[in-house]
């Protein structure tokens, strides 16, 4: 593993390695035999034994602290740098407050399935019950307790023995599906205590060498007799399609069919294949419902737990007879007790079933797939599925939102990563934003290749949106941990001026390591769906209002260039390519015309208060 000299900090020539492994040692030891090579967090009393570890880490090109400017940011860029690399995302924290603050991330991977290994610490065991400083153990105030609901797996290691058995464990129920944090509390004289020689550790590279997946094979045969008797099914895809994405753009052409996607499922599919008709729930395009409430007699949904923004709010048009649901992970499959069938197994492996079992033309399977449309035919076809394309143009000011995203869609490099933050910078990604897949060629005769033929992974998505518990502010740490995991591709933050005054010091943390990323600041001077979600349902507008603040000059602040854009003219003079290309980020301070509504409907309905 390489060492990365910017995160690596002064030592004296004179720096001592220990003569002897410690438990904390092990710990990162055991990190560095599964790949990781960053763990996020703030140092602390509690846990310094494992900063000193990954101090010495660090030296040897092993594992390497990154420090977090609070404790949830430290959680949402384990969460980027997990979604990105498919690694697992490890956060550690202090005992007491520094726990604690890990809440809000970590319960957010948790409801999104994200790997994370959580470590925080604690006083000496000895003192447990003492009343010690910021004691958090069953005698004090008791993290562990707190942890249970949001974590896969949760202990305390009270013997230094324990370690590595509860360590192997945490690791492995992280990564079993359905996938999510696990949390070991270890005190501070666990941490620092040598580790026998004859102390037996599991083999933690063994877990990167994981089994075939399973696959229920009569459930597959079954789903490809429906298909041979559907006339125009429709595939639905979901954040679980990532590795699958190729093979799943095969089988709508095999079997004549269209696709729409789950708002975290976009960032999968090239948004202007000719088959694509938009995504379906929260940000979602008029054209997904109504391909839905056409009747097709047969829906396959892939890799989605049907929550609430995935779902367009539980709708009867998705969650019906007429659906095959196909997923990796007994919870997600509990959630559509309704369906035709259910399909359990590894998407993947599913999808490459059943188009061995769905024979191809005499021509061969590739002759089947489309191309691509034309840039400007598959600009038109996109814009015709959007609410308002007439705000995607113009020289407005104060900036359409529309806009905004139609001209960073245009403009960004073509292996950019798009994150955007919980509220309306997440509905508006959804809806509106559409890049060129540029990273696809041509054919003889000039017709563009067939979408997904680059090769892809679980985690190669151009937009992360994260779905049911939502944090404000999560995109902010998690584009530091994307833009660390993947240097070679720029990073851009969508996110609220509310958003922003929660968690913004963390462009500080992308400042400090030099990371290529472009913070878009949506400042309309108010908690956007707070704003709108009140005038909608005629409740009384309060609490949604917001100061008026430079962006801009708090990045400047901070030694952070920043650009305030007034108007789309001033959109359009910024040279995206040089400012992804900069050794660090940049802020853009976007004056949105705030009585943009963003498309929020299905959260209007599921609260009961659209009008």
């Amino acid at each position: 593993m390489e060492s990365n000299t910017a995160l690596a900090p002064f030592y004296a020539d004179t720096a001592r390695e220990p003569t002897q492994r410690d438990s904390a040692d092990l710990l990162v030891d055991a990190l560095a035999a599964l790949g990781v090579e960053y763990v996020f967090g703030v140092p602390g009393g509690a846990i310094e034994p494992l900063y000193n570890a990954l101090a010495r880490s660090g030296r040897r090109g092993g594992p390497q602290a990154v420090v977090a400017r609070n404790e949830q940011g430290a959680a949402y860029m384990a969460d980027g740098y997990a979604r990105e690399t498919g690694k697992i995302g490890v956060c550690i924290a202090t005992s007491g407050p520094g726990a604690t603050n890990l809440i809000t991330g970590v319960s957010c991977a948790y409801d999104n399935n994200v790997p994370m290994l959580v470590i925080t610490g604690q006083p000496p065991i000895k003192n447990f019950g003492k009343g010690a400083l910021q004691e958090s153990s069953c005698t004090g105030i008791n993290t562990m307790a707190m942890f249970r609901p949001c974590t896969r797996y949760n202990s305390l290691v009270s013997h230094a023995e324990q370690l590595p058995t509860k360590l192997f464990n945490a690791l492995m129920q992280a990564q079993r599906a359905p996938s999510g944090p696990s949390h070991l509390s270890i005190p501070v004289d666990i941490l620092r205590q040598p580790v026998s020689d004859d102390l037996e550790t599991p083999d933690f590279a063994g877990l990167l060498r994981r089994a075939p997946a399973l696959v229920d094979l009569p459930a597959v045969r079954q789903l490809a007799r429906l298909l041979f008797s559907a006339r125009q099914p429709v595939w639905l895809i979901g954040d679980g399609c990532g590795e699958a994405a190729n093979d799943l753009m095969q089988l709508v052409q095999r079997t004549d069919g269209m696709f729409i996607t789950t708002p975290d499922g976009k960032g999968f599919i090239n948004p202007r294949h000719p088959r694509f008709r938009g995504v379906f729930g929260f940000g979602g395009h008029a054209s997904a419902a109504e391909l839905l409430s056409g009747e097709p007699d047969l829906v396959i949904a892939l890799g989605t737990g049907f929550g609430e923004f995935n779902s367009g709010g539980w709708s009867s048009a998705l969650l019906n007879g007429r659906l095959v649901h196909v997923d990796d992970s007994d919870e997600n499959l509990m959630r559509s007790p309704m369906a035709r069938l259910h399909v359990r197994g590894h998407i993947k492996s599913v999808c490459e079933q059943m188009l061995s079992l769905l024979a191809p033309s005499h021509n061969g399977p590739d002759a089947q797939l489309l191309p691509f449309l034309h840039p400007q035919v598959g600009r038109q076809a996109y814009e015709a599925m959007v609410d308002s394309p007439q705000a995607l143009h113009g020289d407005c000011a104060p900036v359409k939102p529309q806009r905004l995203l139609a001209t960073l869609g245009e403009r960004c490099p073509a292996r950019t990563r798009f994150v955007a933050d919980a509220g309306n910078s997440a509905a508006w990604a959804v809806h509106y934003l559409a890049p060129h897949d540029k990273r696809s060629g041509r054919m003889p005769g000039g017709a563009y290749l067939p979408a997904g033929q680059e090769r892809r992974t679980r985690s190669s998505s151009w937009l992360r949106v994260t779905m049911d518990f939502a944090p404000m502010g999560w995109a902010i740490g998690s584009a530091v941990g994307i833009s660390l995991a993947n240097r070679r591709c720029p990073v851009v933050c969508l996110t609220g001026d509310g958003s922003y005054l929660m968690n913004g010091q963390e462009i500080t943390v992308a400042a400090e390591l030099g990371l290529p990323v472009l913070y878009v600041v949506l400042n309309d001077g108010a908690l956007g769906m707070v704003k709108h979600g009140q005038r909608l349902a005629g409740a009384e507008p309060i609490g949604f209002e917001l100061p008026k603040v430079d962006f801009a000059m708090m990045a400047a602040a901070m030694g952070i260039p920043g650009h305030v854009v007034r108007s789309a003219q001033d959109l359009d003079e910024l040279d995206f390519d040089a400012l992804l290309s900069r050794g660090g980020p940049t802020l853009l301070d976007v004056r949105i015309d705030g009585e943009e509504v963003p498309p929020m409907n299905v959260r209007m309905k599921t609260l009961g208060t659209a009008r």
